[in-house]
């Protein structure tokens, strides 16, 4: 049993999310993994006890999600506000091991509270903080053409905060099954298979859903070199592009198409603290539904078999969550 120090927290966990970037981790091509590592980053906890005497605003029994970003607070990214990209970041479950285990020690401020959610609700909102903070780097403006390249959990929580800023919003994947999930899930009524030919191709899908113009604002969210590649050509004149999945092969592109365009291409990574309370808010109010996003659930002791089933796409897993404990 580990012992909180001064300023920290010590938690139990109860709820751990799956995504991408443990199953590029199981297969080695996770930018910045290094091994041997407990997963873990998408994480529902509860509070235990306290390294100092009291700290306001929490109590033991709290309910909390874990940001999982740990910054020095020295740099010159954290001296301008942005923590999320330290130079010297510690993500755990990635960099350091994470919250797939009973118990494990919190800074107190990386833990952000709910009055209501569940346990696995609290798992959920790291993966829609990505799509949130994504979001906030475009600077979507009402009425804007936005398109959505990747429709797993990181991309459709990009097109909720998309669509909650006013963005008139499409989706696109080769996934048929995920692309009817997230009309289903998100309300989404714009969705393209990448894949597509004749009428259903993605420039003429494109075209018919922006009346013949391409989308101002594009996030890139498969991580995929290939379709990373391919995104700067869903760019609008004068528009953005967001990448938001990531590779650890160089992405290239195209440089007459990139300038004559005047691109701004921005890149995302993780999120903020004032994330992590804005998306609790949203789905504490009901603004944000996440009810459909769990659709695979397992405990500690079928985790490798079911772990194994969910990262294969033909399984039809959104979004796994491991059961810790009781």
């Amino acid at each position: 049993m580990p012992t909180p120090g001064p300023g920290q927290v010590l938690v139990k966990s109860g709820a751990v999310g799956m995504c991408g970037t443990d199953y590029h981790a199981y297969d080695g091509n996770q930018n910045f993994f290094t091994y041997p590592r407990v997963l873990g980053h998408e994480l529902g906890v509860t509070i235990v006890a306290f390294g100092d005497e009291s700290v306001e605003g929490l109590a033991v029994g709290d309910r909390c999600a874990v940001v999982p970003y740990w910054e020095c607070g020295k740099c010159v990214a954290c001296n301008w506000n942005k923590p999320n990209c330290c130079t010297s970041l510690s993500v755990i479950g990635v960099h350091a091991d994470g919250g797939m285990r009973d118990f494990f020690v919190v800074p107190v401020n990386k833990l952000v509270k709910s009055e209501s959610l569940s346990l696995e609700q609290l798992a959920l909102v790291e993966t829609l903080c990505i799509g949130a903070h994504a979001v906030f780097r475009g600077t979507p403006r009402s009425g804007e053409n936005c398109l959505v390249i990747g429709a797993g959990p990181v991309g459709m929580g990009t097109a909720q905060f998309a669509m909650a800023e006013g963005c008139k919003v499409a989706v696109m994947d080769i996934n048929d099954q995920r692309l009817q999930f997230i009309r289903d899930a998100v309300g989404v009524q714009h969705t393209i298979n990448a894949l597509a030919e004749g009428d259903d191709a993605p420039d003429v899908v494109l075209a018919r859903i922006f009346d013949n113009e391409l989308p101002t604002l594009v996030f890139e969210a498969t991580g995929n070199l290939g379709s990373m590649k391919n995104s700067f050509n869903y760019v609008a004149h004068g528009g953005k592009l967001v990448f938001v999945g990531h590779t650890k092969q160089e992405v290239s592109f195209d440089n007459p198409l990139f300038h004559s365009r005047e691109m701004t291409l921005l890149g995302s990574r993780n999120a903020l603290a004032s994330d992590f309370a804005r998306v609790i808010s949203l789905i504490e109010s009901g603004k944000v539904d996440v009810s459909p996003w769990i659709t695979h659930r397992c405990g500690l002791d079928d985790f490798e078999e079911n772990f194994l089933a969910w990262k294969n796409p033909k399984t039809g897993c959104i979004k796994g969550i491991i059961t810790m404990g009781d």
